[in-house]
């Protein structure tokens, strides 16, 4: 019989990275509730820092203060949908608020069943048994031709329009979540990060730290002191997660 995951253990870092003034990320957790979240805002002046606060906050308001008895998936899409009409209301209050807007990447655990969801291009990984594998899929214009084959992976990387997210929390009055159901076993780790990170870092070298025996927190630390010497180009955030026996 398969052992069972027990508990899950969380660490999370985010920086300004070295070429913004200011830090858009946002994050927010609750080991006790299941609930992982990591937000990056876009938006003039402060209003990025705002629509990514808006979002964390509602999500972990909604999501830990739950009635046990509903499937947790179910308040997930609500709490999706009700941070997104949030961010977009205030974005009507302030002409310097106007087009404002986070993405979204959310782990929710629930012994051994668990679900990722994501709006943009922040991202979710799982590594198990020493692979490393992105679960959710950004949406974005330039991965969004490499899916339908219309660009490698290369011109990507190069493409002007690399920035360009296609969906995003609060630049519209609905938002459709991707939504990816997951089975944890135990010493499986979760990451939840900000494009800052997998734009500066690839997918083997974030693999090659996650193998690394060291704690959580200094897991972080190094994927985060590894982006900003890569160029630190954005804010960079990422958040771990372990299910553990």
């Amino acid at each position: 019989m398969a052992t069972a995951v027990a508990h899950y253990a969380a660490a999370a870092v985010t920086d300004r990275g070295r070429k913004r003034p200011s830090n858009e990320d946002a994050f927010g957790f609750s080991v006790e509730n299941g609930v992982y979240v990591v937000c990056d805002g876009m938006g003039g002046a402060a209003a990025g820092e705002i629509a990514s606060s808006l979002a964390v906050d509602e999500m972990m308001r909604l999501l830990t203060s739950r009635d046990a008895g509903r499937p947790l998936v179910n308040d997930a899409e609500e709490a999706v949908a009700s941070a997104n009409a949030v961010i977009f209301m205030r974005a009507q209050t302030s002409e310097n608020l106007n087009g404002m807007g986070t993405t979204l990447v959310s782990l929710l655990v629930e012994d051994q069943s668990g679900w990722m969801i994501n709006v943009g291009d922040s991202r979710g990984y799982r590594m198990r048994n020493s692979h490393l594998e992105q679960i959710t899929l950004d949406h974005s214009l330039v991965e969004e031709q490499v899916r339908m084959g219309r660009m490698d992976k290369q011109e990507a990387l190069r493409s002007p329009f690399k920035n360009v997210i296609t969906r995003a929390l609060g630049t519209q009055s609905s938002v459709t979540p991707d939504i990816f159901e997951l089975e944890a076993e135990p010493g499986d780790l979760y990451m939840l990060c900000s494009d800052g990170l997998t734009r500066e870092l690839s997918d083997p070298f974030i693999e090659s730290v996650l193998k690394l025996d060291l704690p959580l927190p200094e897991m972080c630390a190094r994927l985060v002191a590894a982006a900003n010497d890569a160029g630190g180009h954005d804010n960079i955030t990422c958040l771990l997660v372990r299910a553990e026996a």
